[in-house]
């Protein structure tokens, strides 16, 4: 068996990604942006933002290094873009602004984006991913790393699943509070990624 599986290999993957990805960091925003849809409705986001996540990960695993040479993207833009998108978002759980959107297509988006990426599916899973998936040596530490990114997101799933524990347990009135708290993270999140990409390109020039 250990000739097909790495354990310290995989013991590396799943701390590095659990650590960046934080499955129960997002439950605060995920019940912020969905914590007054139906149960059935947010069970559906909680599925189709793990397997966004998913995919996105999976991709880079596979292609990372080739997408972002090929469209000329440096790490520092990769963060600069996701540290914007979660700004935007992050604007509209503080005010409370609404999309005029339906409501398929807000779950759709929420879903997608900021939840599936580049909330779990960040710039640092991302680069986390490439780097691990550039380290393998050998099918025990492919499938290691396989191995890893699935039970990641197995975790993240189960977290988003049974947040539906925490909405009612907190109400209409407690999930108003935790929606501009997730607003406040997120807001946080997206300024560390642009302070982040400002010191990568300054790095970049002086380099």
């Amino acid at each position: 068996m250990l000739e097909f599986f790495d354990l310290v290999f995989f013991g590396s993957v799943l701390v590095t990604l659990f650590v960046i990805m934080d499955p129960p960091g997002a439950v605060p925003v995920f019940l912020g942006l969905t914590g007054s849809r139906p149960s059935k409705e947010r069970n559906r986001l909680a599925f189709q933002a793990t397997f966004t996540s998913f995919f996105v990960i999976v991709l880079f695993a596979v292609l990372g290094e080739q997408v972002l040479s090929f469209l000329k993207i440096s790490l520092p833009s990769l963060q600069g873009a996701g540290g914007l998108l979660l700004l935007l978002m992050a604007l509209k759980l503080l005010t409370g602004v609404e999309s005029s959107t339906s409501d398929e297509e807000q779950d759709v988006n929420v879903a997608l984006v900021p939840l599936g990426t580049p909330l779990l599916a960040g710039p640092g899973a991302i680069v986390a991913t490439i780097l691990f998936a550039r380290q393998a040596d050998g099918a025990a530490q492919y499938i290691s790393l396989a191995l890893g990114v699935v039970l990641i997101h197995v975790l993240i799933f189960l977290a988003l699943r049974f947040s539906g524990v925490l909405a009612r347990v907190l109400g209409k009135s407690g999930i108003s509070m935790v929606t501009r708290i997730a607003g406040l993270l997120l807001a946080a999140i997206g300024v560390q990624l642009l302070a982040n990409s400002v010191f990568g390109f300054i790095e970049s020039a002086l380099g």
